[in-house]
């Protein structure tokens, strides 16, 4: 298994990439969020610059955000600065659009974004429609070096749901997603993915190989002996990232009228209560408020241990290994960890000590 790091998309500290490298981290992926953090491209060049063997991506990419052929532009941008070490992660958006009050890209939009973008990292000359004009483009330039299409520049797709899942599958080259530790979910995930690429007569990719890389975003909590799941140190380490899993559900229930998870049910009343206090033209803001970054006071008490546990990989660090172990037995390549703001670092040497060296 390879071990992956989402960092905080803050510029001045994009030299955590090289922390990152040192410690033996496979792969760093940069977040893209318009209205939270820093500009993704500009972190994985800055990153770029500072390493020399570690793997690039955007963690993910929005599509739609930026129209197909700015985001094509621009990881091919950065792949002129780490040839070879580049990916695009390519998602169809969740606080990106959810914090100006929209849905993510529809599944039939977000599909012809990953069709255009992936064609014009192929080099090829694709029929783009941009402001209701549609015409043939393709990235020029090339052959002097403002980009890089010399290497591929692997597209890993995020896919939450099957239709998302199975696009993975008809048209990327790996699939990313943030899925508890059940073997069921993630088997049923990979399996969709297999099917989609086999229905799309697809010969280049094989979705059981590391060559189509299963990446799951999933924090590991590695208690201290006698340290209790809901310990300050537990609580400010993983808090926002855990609380982010809410905002995300309470959304989806929100805009698609669905029902909440069961692991929520005992907490889902005085979270909805505690939303609603704020102004409805202003609550999608609210939602979100601390976006995997920081935790909002008022949340802290919503954090149960069912929701750790239905959220993270957590015990003490032998158990955390055998329940990767599980994880990797299950079909996933990669876990990404994503700790909180200034908890990063220090995270970061901890988990290289006890996961990445004695995995």
């Amino acid at each position: 298994m390879e071990f992956g790091m989402c960092v905080i998309t803050k510029l001045d500290q994009a030299g955590f990439a090289k922390q990152c490298e040192d410690l033996g981290f496979d792969m760093v992926w940069v977040p893209d969020s318009q209205m939270i953090w820093g500009d993704c491209y500009a972190y994985l060049a800055l990153a770029a610059e500072r390493t020399s063997k570690i793997k690039l991506a955007t963690g993910v990419a929005v599509a739609g955000t930026r129209a197909a052929p700015v985001i094509a532009h621009s990881i091919a941008s950065v792949a002129t600065l780490a040839p070879g070490r580049v990916s695009l992660g390519i998602g169809s958006g969740n606080s990106a659009y959810r914090f100006m009050n929209l849905k993510p890209l529809p599944i039939k939009k977000y599909g012809d974004e990953i069709r255009a973008i992936r064609g014009l990292l192929a080099g090829e000359e694709v029929e783009y429609t941009f402001r209701g004009v549609t015409a043939p483009i393709r990235l020029l330039m090339a052959d002097r070096g403002f980009v890089n299409l010399e290497q591929p520049i692997p597209m890993i797709v995020s896919g939450f749901g099957p239709k998302a899942q199975a696009l993975a599958g008809q048209l990327g080259d790996g699939l990313f997603f943030s899925l508890p530790n059940e073997e069921r979910s993630i088997q049923r995930s990979v399996e969709t993915v297999r099917r989609a690429a086999a229905d799309a007569g697809r010969t280049d990719v094989q979705v059981d190989s590391p060559s189509f890389p299963i990446v799951n975003l999933l924090n590991v909590i590695m208690l201290d002996k006698g340290e209790d799941m809901l310990s300050e140190r537990v609580i400010a380490e993983h808090g926002p990232f855990i609380i982010a899993g809410m905002h995300y559900l309470f959304d989806s229930v929100r805009q698609y009228n669905r029902t909440p998870p069961r692991h929520l049910l005992d907490v889902w009343d005085e979270y909805t209560a505690m939303i609603e206090r704020t102004p409805e033209h202003l609550r999608h803001i609210r939602i979100h408020d601390g976006h995997c970054t920081y935790l909002h006071p008022d949340e802290v008490k919503l954090i149960t241990e069912n929701l750790i546990k239905a959220t993270c990989v957590i015990g003490r660090p032998e158990e955390c290994r055998e329940q990767l172990h599980e994880m990797h037995r299950a079909g996933v390549d990669q876990l990404v960890v994503l700790p909180s703001m200034g908890y990063q670092e220090a995270y970061a040497e901890r988990f290289a000590q006890e996961i990445i060296a004695k995995f």
